[in-house]
Order: C-alpha cells, then structure tokens, then sequence
C-alpha cells in the first residue's frame, strides 16, 4: 500500500533533531525506529509474515535483559540513547500494524492508525507517560498527513487528510514547552497542507523547507 521507498519523516526527521538540543540521539534514534516500521509495513506482502516482524520489535521492547537484537543498528541506538524506554513505542507498532493488516484501510483502520502511530510517536518524541490530549492529536494530524503523500490510492489519500482535519479541533489548546519544538514543527508543517486540503509531498521540497524555516523562527 505504501509505495515511496522512504516516509517524508526520514527528509523531516533530519531538521526536526536539530531542533532537539540535548535530546538529539533519542529522536534520531525514534525516527530510525519509525522509519524501520514503515518498512516492514512497504516490503511486506503476507499478512502474517509482517506481524511476525512487528511482534519482533515487541519483543525487543520487552526485553528488560537488552539482549535481544544487539547488533541491529536501530535497536542499538534506542537503547544507547535511552529511547527504548520512551513511551509509546509498542503503540507505533500498532498502528503501523494496521497498513500490515488490512489490505483496504476503512475509516476506523485510518483512525487506528493514526492513534498508535502519530499519537505514540509523539508520545515517545516529548517523553510524555501521561502526555495531553491536544498533543495526542497533533500526532494523529500529522501521521495522517504523512501518510496522504505515500499511497497509492488517491481516495486513501483525500481521507486521510479529511480525516486530519477534522481532528484539528482537539489541537486548539496546544502550549508547546521549548522542549516540544521539534514536534511543533512538524506539526505546523502538516497543519498548513491539511487545513488547504493538500497532501504531504514526498521528501521535503524547498517550499516546505522555508515553511519550517518560519516556523522556527517566527512560530508560525
């Protein structure tokens, strides 16, 4: 279903981790994470071979000891820079389960998906065990959106980002702590594409680049 070979996250992730200050080798370590995940999601083509690379990260995550996987690349970093323990990483899973699952996404697979990948990805970014609701919704907003550039089924893609929109209102009450920035970012830069009906680009055009510039500076 997902046919770019990368998510616009791994162009993104790149500006956000600047952005990250002392926290830099955890998100880069979170963003390897997801990017891992939306690859067993794009290669696989037997359902029940791709849960059974999900339930291999579960397992990693649960494994208090840190031995499994040692030597895997994006297992390494998680755990040297303290991003295993983030919360919100088994959540990712399942929402990224969701495009493994279900060869036609209806509107409560996209809700689904949305929640466990873009509400636990910045659950897991902000470090936040009891994060707010607003903060939740600006991760659905823009998993949602990031999800609109990457399929292939162009009615997909319009519900996604109508999807998006209509959880706009739960982000109204946003107040962004300056350790949060990154993730103001990126979801000013996908508030924008939803509010005028647009899908995300693949990879980072320049257009989006000076949109994060401004953000960045002037917060808006």
């Amino acid at each position: 279903m997902i046919v770019s070979d990368e998510t616009a996250s791994s162009a993104l992730s790149t500006i956000l981790v600047a952005h990250a200050g002392g926290q830099a080798d955890r998100h880069r370590a979170i963003w390897a994470y997801d990017a891992r995940l939306a690859r067993v999601a794009r290669t696989t083509s037997e359902r029940a071979i791709g849960q059974m690379r999900l339930a291999w990260w579960n397992d990693v995550i649960a494994d208090a000891a840190g031995v499994k996987g040692q030597g895997e690349p994006v297992v390494d970093a998680l755990r040297d820079s303290g991003g295993m323990a983030a919360p919100g990483l088994v959540s990712m899973i399942d929402g990224w389960e969701v495009l493994v699952v279900d060869p036609e996404i209806d509107a409560d697979g996209l809700r689904d998906y949305a929640v466990g990948r873009g509400g636990g990805l910045f659950r897991a970014l902000a470090d936040s065990d009891d994060a707010p609701d607003w903060l939740m919704a600006c991760g659905e907003v823009w998993a949602l959106w990031d999800l609109s550039g990457h399929v292939g089924d162009a009615g997909l893609a319009d519900a996604a980002v109508d999807m998006a929109r209509t959880i706009l209102p739960r982000t109204d009450g946003a107040r962004w702590p300056r350790a949060w920035k990154p993730l103001r970012l990126a979801f000013g830069l996908a508030r924008h594409d939803v509010l005028a009906g647009v899908k995300a680009p693949a990879g980072l055009p320049r257009g989006h680049a000076l949109r994060l510039l401004r953000l960045g500076l002037f917060g808006r």
